[in-house]
């Protein structure tokens, strides 16, 4: 018998498109998803502790948009129209740059290692770099915790406006707290809108009207983002300002300035875990 190694027997390395290759350069199987040695640490690494701030973050979320929904129902007014529609369309263009520059950063820079940050905070998206399609498999609570977590404060803010301006000033910055609930809402709402742009199959009618109409994040449109290296379309709200920001170079730009002053090269930890192979 010939000696060796067989071909399932030879180590692996992911090429630069998400390919899988042997050492001696013969292309295998891809190597993602769930059974990924890398994805499955990482899945590991969501502890009880994150699972508690997650839950609080939701609970207290709820409440003070609640709370704050109903002190705009019984102060609004038609004599602004026009700028709360601003207001509003603001909101949805500032939450999805937001969410282009935080999922940037987390995917661009930083580890999974770091102190509190890294375990709780940049692994999941190192996760979902490798298993794509484990947030359709995350709950509700998973899915929204962090972004219910990034809006407690401003909705806690607009909650006390709401109580201790008077009316006659409450009718002066109406347009803006309208604007400032709809920021905090799209910011809320963006990683359900992500996971809903990565479920293909039984997602509401609603929701695949608002996706096909461009409201929110279509499915089409993000899978640009998910082509290797992860470099593109980091806008995953609305996915408006990811055409606009590509062609003026925005991402890239900040990359190489960052690179510059700092020699830290982007998405190294990101490469790190699609390399793992025990």
């Amino acid at each position: 018998m010939a000696g060796g190694l067989s071909g399932s027997e030879r180590s692996t390395v992911p090429g630069p498109g998400g390919e899988s290759w042997h050492q001696d350069s013969e292309p295998v199987a891809a190597r993602w998803g769930s059974q990924h040695p890398g994805a499955r640490e990482l899945a590991q690494l969501y502890t009880p502790v994150k699972r508690f701030q997650e839950w609080v973050c939701v609970i207290l979320n709820i409440a003070l948009m609640n709370c704050n929904f109903y002190h705009l129902v019984i102060n609004f007014s038609w004599d602004h129209i026009h700028l709360i529609l601003i207001g509003i369309i603001g909101g949805m263009i500032t939450a999805d740059f937001a969410s282009g520059l935080v999922h940037w950063g987390a995917d661009t820079w930083g580890s999974v290692d770091l102190p509190i940050l890294g375990k709780a905070f940049i692994r999941p998206f190192r996760e979902h770099h490798i298993d794509p399609t484990a947030i359709t498999r995350h709950d509700f609570i998973e899915t929204n915790g962090d972004n219910c977590m990034l809006t407690v404060i401003p909705l806690a803010n607009m909650a006390y406006t709401f109580i201790s301006v008077s009316p006659e000033a409450m009718n002066d910055i109406y347009p803006w707290e309208c604007y400032v609930f709809s920021l905090g809402l799209f910011v809320t709402l963006t990683n359900q809108i992500h996971k809903w742009s990565h479920t293909y199959f039984g997602l509401p009618s609603w929701v695949c009207f608002l996706q096909d109409w461009h409201i929110i994040l279509p499915r089409k449109h993000h899978r640009i983002h998910h082509v290797c290296p992860h470099e593109t379309y980091f806008c995953i709200t609305t996915g408006w300002l990811n055409y606009p920001l590509e062609k003026i170079g925005f991402w890239k730009t900040l990359e190489g300035i960052i690179q510059a002053l700092t020699g830290n090269k982007p998405r190294v930890d990101d490469f790190k875990w699609t390399q793992k192979t025990k």
